[in-house]
């Protein structure tokens, strides 16, 4: 095996994925801290970055300490390091789905490079089972390190904890606050998941400044501490300790984000379809049904003037639509609202928002083609 320079580097086995906006210099050393061996660049334009040395300074910074390391460029022939992720082209958004470590390993039996596996990774026992079953020689995270920097480690730390300790490294390497404001909703993105905490979500949101962004962390800390010390009690009505994932994490803990099997999403998107038509149909039949608070709503829905979609970039401090959300209205959003309202809007109407990025129609008209493709595959 070709691997000199596999073994001048350590053999490294816990591998930080390439990540566009999120493995910049103080995430890649937050999280060699916390166990990984190995980290990748962002993934840079190779014909940009070779003719313009401004971008080269603003897209690459380094340190001592940041090694060793994988630039993301193109070479112009031959193969000394293959990742492998076990999910086809399709297998994105609710269809992600698992991915299947016995491709991984037909291809691991084929090539003599070093390889590493990527898919299903959520904790450390992942990472050794997988390097165990497909005998690779490390194995990368994306998803799994974004929301839990110490995934490498074995431990889930206090969200806090963690997002306090990258911002003090991004005080010593700055980046742009785009890539901050997204490492901090990824670490609490358990906390986020709860109406109860929008006004922390909505501050996350409009965060400028370091300062802004260690009071989210302040805010979650003063909140969520007393939980933690057993000082007071955590109610768990909602079902939020996952026992049926075995993950018995309360949400203050970094932990996965776990996705639901695409044929749950198929499921439930039908349900959800069914309710609305027969909403639909039930206001169409039974208008003289409605409340009066209902009537006076719809009158004052339909009273808003139109608003112009194209200046929504100008108007940074516009609340979504929703008139029980607090959060920030989407810049380019169809529907005037914030990305969690309106990810709701097109999951119950079965629409798309290209403003947000949610293709909650397309996927649902991919799966329902793919369904139908099994089923002519198994008669």
């Amino acid at each position: 095996m070709e691997s000199n320079w596999f073994d001048k580097i350590g053999r490294p086995r816990y591998v930080v994925a390439p990540m566009v906006d999120a493995s910049e210099l103080a995430w890649r050393i937050l999280c060699r801290r916390h166990g990984a061996e190995l980290c990748y660049t962002p993934m840079f334009h190779s014909n940009v970055f070779t003719k313009d040395a401004k971008y080269r300074k603003e897209i690459f910074t380094t340190c001592p300490t940041d090694r060793p390391l994988i630039v993301q460029m193109l070479q112009d022939a031959g193969c000394k390091l293959l990742t492998v992720h076990g999910r086809t082209r399709e297998q994105k958004g609710p269809l992600t789905g698992i991915a299947n470590w016995k491709h991984i390993q037909a291809i691991r039996e084929a090539v003599t490079v070093p390889m590493f596996a990527n898919g299903n990774i959520q904790c450390l026992e992942d990472v050794h089972r997988c390097i165990d079953y497909i005998k690779v020689d490390g194995v990368m995270s994306a998803e799994g390190i974004l929301t839990n920097p110490a995934l490498f480690e074995g431990i889930n730390p206090l969200s806090w904890e963690i997002a306090e300790e990258y911002l003090s490294l991004v005080e010593m390497y700055p980046c742009p606050t785009s890539y901050i404001r997204g490492h901090l909703f990824k670490i609490f993105h358990k906390i986020f998941t709860f109406d109860e905490n929008n006004d922390v979500r909505q501050l996350l949101a409009r965060a400028q400044n370091l300062n802004d962004f260690k009071d989210v962390c302040i805010e979650i800390k003063k909140k969520y501490t007393p939980y933690h010390e057993g000082t007071v009690h955590y109610e768990d009505d909602e079902g939020i300790i996952r026992v049926g994932f075995n993950l018995i994490l309360p949400p203050w803990i970094c932990q996965p984000y776990i996705r639901i099997s695409p044929e749950e999403h198929v499921q439930k998107m039908e349900m959800a379809i069914k309710i609305q038509e027969h909403k639909r149909t039930h206001e169409e039949t039974d208008v003289n049904m409605l409340s009066r608070k209902k009537i006076k709503k719809l009158e004052r829905i339909s009273r808003r003037p139109i608003k112009d979609v194209s200046q929504q970039s100008e108007r940074p401090n516009a609340i979504c639509l929703n008139e029980v959300c607090p959060n920030p209205l989407g810049g380019k959003c169809l529907y005037q609202l914030c990305k969690k309202c309106c990810r709701n809007k097109c999951y119950e109407e079965d629409l798309d928002c290209k403003g947000h990025g949610i293709l909650v129609h397309t996927r649902r008209e991919m799966a329902k083609r793919f369904a139908n493709e099994d089923m002519k595959n198994e008669t």
